[in-house]
């Protein structure tokens, strides 16, 4: 009995771990809930296929989030738009501009979504955070230079 249940627990924490999303490839949903994508961590992600994709899929630009306009950042589902709304735009809260290209650790998107931010809550607010893919994307594609590619 006692190795019983050390093998269920030990079967659980190896389940849980292989889930935590921390993995440098992990499936992810196409918009519509349909074929898996492989995502990775590249090196220099692009603005349009990479960085806007992770707004759509996380639901950036609806509007119970950005789509309205919330904390003075309105997204939308054009990549150009949204490129515009946050490179060298000053942040409402902080004193931080939302992405300054080549300064990740400065930038307050990347604030915001670390959860390292005095003001406010780590987004996406009422969500669970981007895992370590996304996260590692945003980052890269900021300290290349925030480009509109």
């Amino acid at each position: 009995m006692r190795n019983c249940r050390w093998s269920g627990t030990l079967g659980a924490l190896l389940l849980a771990s292989a889930c935590g999303g921390d993995s440098p490839v992990a499936p992810g949903a196409g918009d519509d809930g349909g074929e898996s994508v492989e995502r990775t961590i590249k090196a220099q992600p692009s603005f349009a296929q990479d960085i806007n994709e992770i707004f759509q899929r996380r639901g950036c630009a609806n509007s119970g989030c950005h789509g309205t306009g919330a904390a003075g950042l309105t997204l939308t589902a054009s990549a150009t738009a949204n490129h515009a709304a946050l490179v060298g735009v000053q942040a409402a809260a902080e004193d931080f501009p939302l992405v300054a290209p080549n300064d990740a650790m400065n930038s307050y998107l990347l604030i915001r979504i670390e959860g390292r931010q005095s003001v406010g809550q780590r987004m996406p607010i009422g969500s669970s955070a981007l895992d370590a893919i996304d996260q590692a994307n945003i980052r890269n594609w900021i300290d290349n230079g925030a480009e509109a590619n």
